[in-house]
């Protein structure tokens, strides 16, 4: 009798475990489809980069919102160019280039992280690098993928992503470093910034380096290799 009582205490001991953990994940779960399918309608306002910047340099940095048909067709295909040539294709993760920067030998690693990769980092995770971190980054990446067109990641990446310190999305950054309306920056500016990405607090598009525009020269050759901007027409 006394083991029969142990084994459905065990039981019940089990099925307690099992119901929390359930709950636990399907709670965050719904967590995580708030904080990624609304964006499909609604503009962000802010991103945990901009808030860590906030905080630590006690400024306030709003963001200068731009829709996709706003902006010069330059700008867009640029960015793609220079920092996810698959960005139509793939489905969040481009799987050549992780094995690449994997396997080569090279003093400078490889950067492998794709738009909606940096997206998703910008948004909602923080600078670092971590087992953690990277589970976060392709979790979210998933969903941002299934919920949201190609279009929308790559209208909402230009308009967060840093282009100069304290410099969020192209709006600010053409209107600050060039003085124009992104509807106005040409294929020359468009390329300035996309040059920039990688570092945006150590490289400038408005002052460019031999470096920068090497880069910058690099980046129009590959729009023209890709076909300009009709490229990204079949997003």
């Amino acid at each position: 009798m006394m083991k029969k009582n142990r084994r459905s205490r065990k039981k019940s001991f089990k099925k307690r475990v099992f119901s929390y953990v359930m709950i636990t994940f399907t709670c965050i779960f719904m967590v995580s489809v708030i904080l990624t399918l609304p964006l499909r309608w609604l503009n962000p306002f802010t991103t945990t980069f901009i808030i860590q910047e906030m905080v630590t340099d006690k400024k306030i940095i709003s963001l200068d919102w731009v829709p996709y048909n706003r902006m010069a067709k330059t700008l867009p295909v640029s960015v793609v160019a220079s920092e996810d040539q698959k960005f139509p294709d793939h489905y969040g993760f481009d799987f050549d280039s992780l094995y690449k920067a994997l396997t080569e030998k090279r003093k400078q690693t490889r950067g492998a992280s794709t738009i909606s990769q940096q997206l998703v980092k910008n948004m909602y995770l923080w600078s670092g690098r971590s087992l953690i971190r990277k589970g976060l980054e392709a979790y979210f990446t998933i969903l941002i993928e299934a919920f949201l067109p190609k279009r929308r990641i790559l209208e909402i990446y230009l308009n967060v992503v840093e282009f100069a310190p304290a410099v969020y999305g192209v709006g600010a950054a053409s209107r600050q470093l060039f003085n124009r309306s992104p509807e106005n920056i040409t294929a020359y500016q468009a390329s300035l910034l996309a040059a920039v990405l990688p570092n945006p607090k150590l490289m400038s598009a408005a002052n460019p380096s031999f470096y920068v525009r090497k880069r910058a020269a690099q980046i129009r050759e590959s729009v023209r290799s890709l076909g300009g901007a009709a490229y990204l027409k079949r997003l």
